[in-house]
This record gives structure tokens, sequence and C-alpha cells, in this order.
């Protein structure tokens, strides 16, 4: 068995609306990500997917139980979790190079250092030639390729990602998955990666934690045991289909529990 990595032990979050009724977004939720993980978490909108990463980003704190890094407890955020958003999140007075070794700088490494390290994951994520364009001058996808290379660059324990491709168009999308799970078959960062597309859920993980509608909790645990080096002509295999059709019933289930 390898490593336990994160343990989110009993983890619950409610929060207090504007009229002051409380409204439980997650209820106790018990889960155990391994070194070199790629889980996602996949469920309707609005079930809680988004809340507890940002608990494991240490972004949010539960309001009951407590998430586990290498054994220690999360009260916050540290350098040791990498964090990928829907959103473009680059400094926009900074180049790309600049973007990436923001974190490198702050952390004291050498001009060399720094210079080595994100020209190592520039060639990674294939925006040689882009150096020193800044990110008004780049598409979508190059700005969340950027965003990739700044969280690897500060070689996280576990990289966190929520919903990184959802505002690309789909054939960027498409790429976009493929570019990152050649970059984790080569890094195998543990990953943790929300998102609410069944396809990029199959095709990027190791296992998928179904949430179910809000309040929400695991409610099923599903492997994928297709190997690596993965290629995109898998999501047309039959292995792949029979996974679709157990998640797309799964979800189904749960959108129609929360629409009634």
């Amino acid at each position: 068995m390898s490593n336990v990595k994160v343990e989110i032990n009993q983890v619950s979050r409610t929060f207090q609306s504007p009229n002051k009724q409380s409204v439980q977004a997650l209820l106790p939720v018990d889960f155990t990500i391994f070194e070199n993980d790629f889980v996602t978490i996949l469920g309707p909108s609005g079930c809680g997917k988004s809340t507890l990463l940002r608990i494991v980003a240490g972004l949010d704190h539960p309001s009951d139980g407590h998430v586990l890094l290498d054994g220690n407890v999360i009260e916050g955020p540290g350098a040791d979790r990498g964090m990928v958003f829907q959103s473009y999140t680059l400094f926009p007075w900074l180049n790309v190079e600049q973007n990436i070794q923001y974190g490198l700088k702050e952390r004291g490494l050498s001009k060399a250092e720094q210079l080595e390290i994100s020209k190592h994951y520039i060639d990674k994520v294939g925006l040689r030639g882009f150096e020193h364009h800044f990110p008004k001058q780049l598409s979508g996808g190059m700005q969340q390729r950027t965003a990739i290379a700044r969280a690897l660059a500060n070689s996280p324990k576990v990289l966190l990602m929520d919903e990184p491709f959802g505002a690309l168009d789909n054939q960027t999308r498409i790429m976009m998955q493929e570019l990152l799970l050649k970059i984790w078959e080569s890094e195998r960062t543990t990953v943790l990666f929300v998102t609410h597309d069944i396809d990029e859920s199959i095709f990027m993980a190791n296992r998928i934690a179904v949430f179910s509608a809000r309040p929400g909790r695991i409610k099923k645990e599903i492997k994928v045991d297709f190997g690596h080096p993965r290629d995109y002509t898998i999501k047309t295999s039959k292995a792949f289909m029979d996974i679709k059709a157990l998640v797309t019933e799964e979800i189904r289930q749960e959108t129609l529990h929360s629409l009634n």
C-alpha cells in the first residue's frame, strides 16, 4: 500500500446564511489520499466539492473534523500545497517566467536556481518562446499552463485543482487534460482535482470520489485501473464506457435528488 499523504477525518462544514440560518455544505467526510495518487472529486453543482478542496488548501476551516498532511493537521495555507483555480490567477504585471519564479523568489532561492527551475517547467508545459509574455498576451490555455507551472515549481506535496479547465473551450480543455496527465506521469505529484465533467474525471483519475447532492458526502469511490502512459484513445474503449455509465447514473440520481 502506498504511503498516506492526506487524511480527511470526519470533516464537515456549516455556513451561516445572511438571515442567520445554518446551511450545511458538507456532511462528515472521511477520505484518504495516498502518495502519487491522482484523485478526482466529481459531483453535481453546489455539492461541496470546492468547499472540501478549500479546506484541504487551508483557505477555509472545517466546522468539525480535521485534515492531516503527512500526519500534521492543516491549519492554514502553506507552500506544501499548490493551488490552481478555474479563473486565471496570474500576476498581470509579471511575465510568464516571473510568475513561475514568484514563489521561488519568496523562498529565497538564488537567481540561478529560479531560472533553472522556471526553465524546466516552462519546457514541461510547452511555453518555450513565451517566457517574456505577459498574461494579457496569452490565451486562456496558456495562462493555465503558466499557473500549473507556477504551482509545480514550488515542489508541493499536493497539487489542488479546482475545475482548472472549466473556462476553456472544449478542444483546449482536452489538450490541457493530456498535458497535465503527461506531467503527472513524469512528476508523480499527488493531485486532488475537482471537476463536474464525467469524461475528464475518468480520463485523469486513478480514483474518483463521487459526491452526493448538498449537503455533500462521498457517496461512492470508483477505481480507474487504466495503465500509464494513458492515451486519449481510451475514451472510446468499452472499459471507459462502462465506468462512464456507472458514474453517469450516480450523478444523475444525485442531480434529480437536488431538484426535488
